[in-house]
């Protein structure tokens, strides 16, 4: 029987996080040849990833330059999937998420009449500029996809409003859960950054929106140092997003605190799960995040206005806080002050984004999809 071709398209660092376990259960199928192809939209993070989960991509676009625009990214995106799509007949191609890489790889498919597979498919805030460019990212290529993977029961239904067919949604959890398993199965050592905190209260944050850009973020670090003036015996770690515009604001605004600020680099995987998991709380814009932190019974204060993962508000651990300095000091030191409103959030621990067995859920599908078309 002839193998079924199947490529798996990834560009950014939470793409290759959340896409490892798929193409690892789909690499073990002798009736599928897989391929993975890196777009490059982040380069060095999206190596390191794949990296975490012994995955090297079969084609590397290349496609990063400094201070790339939108437009760059999905025209060349678009070139590149579409030039390998030309030149590789597949039968299913597998986007995830929500990025530029998702969208334009998506639509080189579509183009070509290549079936397209979208793994975290039906996430809506129902505000296309919020995250921006991520809302219209997914709703597009929701638009054009033949099979639905959707985390929730929530996003199933999103997508059955959109007029979607019940036939192609699979509810699957999200694959994030999926590689979470995975490292913390593992012996993992205590990264050497963290060492030599003591019994200091560790605090990680995450910030790269585009939306938070400027004056907003400034305000979020000035919500940070609050903290710091008013809890001395906390210390945040910072790992740095790769963007000027993001790390910079953040390292000049947080400079004086060097005895409570822990300034990274991107952490690979297994180091970023154990830092999550050692954390009182984590404040964040990352979706991934919200899904990780409501497996790892973790609070997490959600530095936006809008959340497309309601179930990490209303059955996990989230909070969602804004982006305004006052909100987000006044929910962090609440959780550092008051012990009863923590074990009441820690309390529910319920996990709404699945139980690791999405990657499976989703090899199910695509064989009985593969099947059919035949």
């Amino acid at each position: 029987m002839k193998k079924k071709k199947i490529t798996c398209i990834v560009g950014t660092r939470p793409e290759a996080i959340k896409m490892a376990p798929v193409i690892q259960e789909l690499r073990l199928d002798e009736n599928f040849h897989v391929t993975t192809l890196a777009t490059g939209q982040h380069t060095d993070m999206l190596a390191q990833a794949l990296d975490d989960f012994g995955i090297k991509p079969d084609v590397d676009l290349h496609i990063m330059k400094s201070k790339q625009s939108l437009d760059y990214v999905t025209s060349s995106v678009l070139q590149g999937v579409g030039q390998f799509l030309d030149e590789h007949e597949q039968d299913l191609i597998l986007v995830h998420g929500d990025t530029s890489t998702t969208f334009a790889a998506s639509l080189a498919g579509f183009y070509r009449h290549v079936k397209i597979g979208h793994v975290e498919a039906g996430l809506r805030s129902h505000n296309l500029n919020l995250p921006f460019p991520e809302e219209a990212n997914r709703v597009l290529t929701d638009r054009i996809a033949d099979l639905f993977f959707a985390p929730t029961k929530g996003d199933a239904e999103n997508l059955l409003r959109e007029g979607i067919g019940r036939e192609k949604i699979f509810i699957t959890g999200n694959t994030v859960i999926d590689a979470l398993y995975d490292i913390l199965k593992r012996k993992n050592e205590t990264p050497e950054f963290l060492r030599n905190i003591d019994e200091k209260k560790l605090i990680l944050m995450t910030a790269h929106r585009r939306e938070s850009w400027g004056e907003t973020l400034k305000g979020i670090c000035s919500a940070v140092s609050d903290v710091i003036h008013s809890r001395s015996d906390v210390i945040f770690l910072i790992p740095l997003h790769k963007n000027p515009v993001v790390r910079d604001v953040i390292r000049e605004s947080l400079k004086d605190f060097p005895y409570n600020v822990i300034f990274t680099e991107p952490l690979n995987y297994s180091d970023f799960v154990y830092a999550m998991s050692r954390s009182v709380f984590i404040l964040s814009d990352s979706g991934g995040v919200q899904e990780e932190a409501s497996a790892l019974n973790k609070p997490v204060l959600i530095m936006r206005t809008l959340s497309e993962r309601p179930e990490a508000i209303t059955h996990g651990t989230g909070l969602l806080v804004g982006t305004e300095r006052g909100k987000i000091f006044t929910e962090a030191l609440r959780i550092l002050n008051e012990p009863e409103y923590l074990n009441k959030i820690l309390e529910k621990n319920i996990m709404p984004f699945g139980n690791g067995t999405a990657s499976r859920k989703i090899h199910e599908a695509i064989t009985n999809f593969l099947k059919e078309d035949d």
